[in-house]
């Protein structure tokens, strides 16, 4: 077995939470450097954007390689964000959770049509579950991103730009963790269990 290089976890979540709130702050309190109050989310998104970049590229400087999801929220996040840049209009940046998720939701669901287990690969996981196993994880996080997909559409379709960046700071990431915990007795019931665990016990 080859060592793969990971992220310190303190790290790990820095670089994925810290565009997420350079945007709240950002949309927060451009007010205070002069923007107008409807040109907030523009610096905001101005912002998201190239700390999104920045973010990744740490990542890759640090262990040279690309984690799918940041990845390709990234993609997503440069197009929306430099739409919503390009043509004034914060419906793009808005978007971009839907898409995102649902592309995931999307991914997960082919993978299981075509008996591949790509959750593991798509959140880099570092647990062994059975085929079993894999099979109802992929499915139970395939729906959780399109719940959270729409859970998005409600959110920036009837609140206000406060309240869905808020949300989108504040409540995506909370649902996520509970959600992530949540399988906690999912994972124990179909981990394989490592056979120098056992060779271990004979020393």
């Amino acid at each position: 077995m080859t060592d793969q290089k990971r992220l310190p976890p303190l790290l790990k979540l820095v670089l994925e939470l810290g565009p997420l709130v350079l945007f709240f702050l950002t949309n927060a309190y451009a007010d205070r450097f002069g923007y107008a109050d409807n040109q907030r989310m523009y610096a905001a998104t101005a912002i998201f954007v190239v700390a999104t970049v920045v973010a990744l590229a740490v990542n890759y400087v640090l262990i040279r390689k690309l984690p799918i999801m940041p990845m390709v929220s990234a993609v997503v996040v440069l197009v929306f964000g430099g739409l919503t840049l390009a043509l004034q209009n914060d419906v793009f940046i808005k978007l971009k959770p839907t898409i995102v998720n649902t592309l995931f939701g999307l991914v997960l669901l082919g993978g299981l049509y075509f008996r591949k287990p790509l959750l593991a690969i798509v959140l880099d996981s570092m647990f062994e579950l059975t085929e079993e196993g894999w099979r109802k994880l992929t499915f139970r996080w395939a729906l959780f991103f399109f719940a959270l997909a729409a859970l998005n559409e409600i959110v920036w379709r009837t609140q206000t730009t406060d309240f869905w960046v808020s949300f989108k700071v504040f409540g995506i990431m909370p649902l996520t963790v509970l959600f992530a915990v949540a399988q906690t007795p999912l994972l124990l019931r179909h981990e394989i269990r490592k056979k120098e665990d056992a060779a271990g016990s004979e020393a």
